[in-house]
């Protein structure tokens, strides 16, 4: 995970960045670097937050209502998954 991510950090999706939802789950399209990159249902919702809401912190209260959750255990996923989309060049973090 990378050293500055916090649920203060400020997500952006990069505009090479091609989504499409088939039956709930997702499949993202590096257009850079031409990788694929799939998501479950859980990781499609939280792309989709991520496309409204910029701030992670948004994202995780978001999540914790919609799901049956802790607190706890969404923050590390959450930290975990936008650590992964970074390191994929999907997103930007600041």
């Amino acid at each position: 995970m990378s050293p500055s991510l916090k649920l203060a950090s400020r997500v952006r999706i990069n505009e090479n960045v091609l989504f499409q939802e088939l039956q709930g789950e997702a499949v993202l399209l590096n257009l850079t670097s031409g990788v694929y990159f799939g998501l479950d249902q859980l990781g499609a919702r939280i792309w989709q937050l991520l496309g409204k809401q910029e701030l992670l912190s948004e994202v995780a209260q978001s999540i914790i209502a919609e799901y049956d959750v802790s607190q706890e255990r969404c923050v590390g996923d959450l930290l975990a998954l936008t650590a992964d989309l970074q390191r994929h060049g999907l997103v930007t973090v600041s």
